[in-house]
């Protein structure tokens, strides 16, 4: 008996079927692996509480120094200065403070030619600047401003909700975009997906981003109003609330 071929529209329909079945499984892969990512950012920021409530108990209470994005020396190497660098004794691996969803950001890898923040600064992780101690003067304390003029102490203690102050987010937050329904013309409202050359965002994970509180607790924020209600300052104001002279909270203490 011969064996029999199979035909031009056998073939066709095989591969129409083949194409039909990714187009469906390869969404629901994609969207398994970003939820597994988001886990261990938030497993991250978990520890990163740990630490932090480690640091303030050998340290009267007080919160670290704040000083961010310093890129020389490079991050973990001897010289460089960061929040992160306090909080190493305590999570004994750098790599906690990198978040499995950092892809860095337009700028990051235009200035550092880094492919994330992590390498880029130490860590994928901004660390509220209203919640930690400020040293008026002091190299790098505030973003990389020597001359900065404002000092003060932030304790857990002195705080007026430690539970709701977030101490520490991602650095890039899903609705940091600015199409996400805000029907803003521009940034104003985060600073991050503005027009270039001046666009810091890039899309890190669809849904959010984690966020870590004074308590010790940690959660993922998958909207911009449970990021807007959280505190950003030891007398309570939230990161969306009216600032005199900043716009906002969020662009006064993030």
């Amino acid at each position: 008996m011969k064996n029999r071929a199979f035909t031009l529209i056998e073939l066709l329909v095989v591969i129409a079927i083949i194409a039909i079945l990714a187009a469906i499984l390869f969404p629901v892969f994609a969207q398994a692996k970003e939820a597994a990512k988001n886990t261990a950012c938030l497993s991250n920021a978990r520890q990163v509480a740990i630490a932090s409530k480690m640091y303030n108990a050998d340290y009267d209470d007080t919160m670290p120094i704040f000083m961010a994005y310093q890129d020389t020396p490079a991050p973990f190497t001897p010289g460089h200065e960061g929040v992160e660098v306090w909080l190493l004794p305590y999570t004994k691996s750098k790599e906690i403070f990198k978040s499995p969803l950092d892809a860095g950001g337009p700028i990051t890898q235009s200035t550092t030619g880094k492919s994330t923040y992590w390498a880029a600064y130490g860590s994928s992780y901004r660390f509220t600047k209203c919640l930690h101690t400020l040293v008026a003067g002091y190299s790098r304390s505030y973003q990389g401003d020597p001359g900065a003029t404002q000092s003060w102490t932030v304790t857990e203690t002195a705080m007026a909700d430690p539970a709701n102050s977030r101490i520490m987010r991602s650095e890039m937050m899903a609705f940091f975009d600015r199409k996400k329904g805000f029907e803003l013309p521009d940034c104003s409202r985060y600073g991050y997906d503005c027009d270039a050359p001046y666009n810091y965002y890039k899309q890190w994970s669809n849904r959010g981003g984690s966020m870590i509180f004074a308590d010790g607790h940690a959660k993922f924020a998958s909207g911009a109003g449970q990021f807007d209600n959280t505190i950003v300052d030891m007398e309570g104001h939230k990161s969306g609330d009216p600032h005199p002279t900043d716009g906002t909270w969020y662009w006064a203490c993030d």
